[in-house]
């Protein structure tokens, strides 16, 4: 059962340049902090009822640098059992009483060393229900500066990257498998892919966030390896 939150508009304006054609840094993530808080408040999100499922959060995590916006991503440790060595969005199972939010903070702060109050939590995406038996909500907040110290928790990630968000807002690639009726999603980075669900979560982050575009991205598929 999927049930839907919040009300649904047109896409956001762009924002107006100085008279001089240029914005100051600090001007800049105002306006880029507003423009994702206005998007993500008219997006009318899916909720997914499945108490069967194992319920998780992830967080979004955007970052302030002089060179632009970044997204806070990992690579998870080799040493864990399943899905070793890929690009993750920090993130982990609910405790029992916790909120969404609550979790993703907590998991972000456990996973990379940034520690956030509610206050920085933006908003919500769909959720997305994936083939291990997650049913993952994402959890858009604002992280600062990106010039504070992240920290690795040793065994669940393997390094923490600040990736400049013109990075990974680009067009995904889609491929057909016999074994699934929606197409399979990923999108590149750094030489690898980035695969579902963590592409299929980035790839709305950027089309509703920063482009202010309901796009739904449950249909996308993990590659069948992935699957357990």
């Amino acid at each position: 059962m999927v049930r839907r939150t919040g009300e649904s508009q047109g896409n956001l304006p762009s924002a107006e340049d100085d008279q001089d054609g240029r914005m100051t840094i600090d001007r800049g993530r105002s306006l880029q902090r507003e423009r994702v808080v206005a998007n993500l408040a008219r997006f009318q999100r899916i909720a997914v009822d499945r108490t069967d499922l194992k319920q998780a959060s992830v967080a979004l995590c955007i970052q302030n640098a002089a060179s632009g916006d970044t997204l806070l991503i990992t690579r998870r440790a080799q040493s864990l059992r399943n899905h070793a060595g890929q690009w993750a969005l920090p993130g982990g199972r609910r405790d029992d009483g916790e909120s969404i939010e609550d979790a993703a903070l907590r998991e972000l702060r456990e996973e990379t060393g940034v520690s956030l109050g509610a206050s920085a939590v933006l908003g919500l995406l769909d959720d997305y229900v994936t083939r291990s038996g997650y049913l993952m909500t994402p959890v858009v907040v604002w992280g600062g500066a990106a010039d504070g110290e992240l920290t690795a928790a040793p065994t669940e990630v393997a390094r923490i990257f600040q990736v400049p968000l013109a990075d990974l807002d680009v067009e995904p690639e889609f491929l057909q498998i016999p074994e699934a009726p929606g197409p399979v999603i990923r999108l590149p980075l750094l030489g690898r892919y980035v695969h579902a669900p963590t592409a299929a979560i980035i790839y709305q982050f950027c089309q509703v966030a920063l482009h202010g575009n309901a796009l739904r991205v449950a249909h996308f598929e993990a590659p069948v390896h992935l699957w357990r």
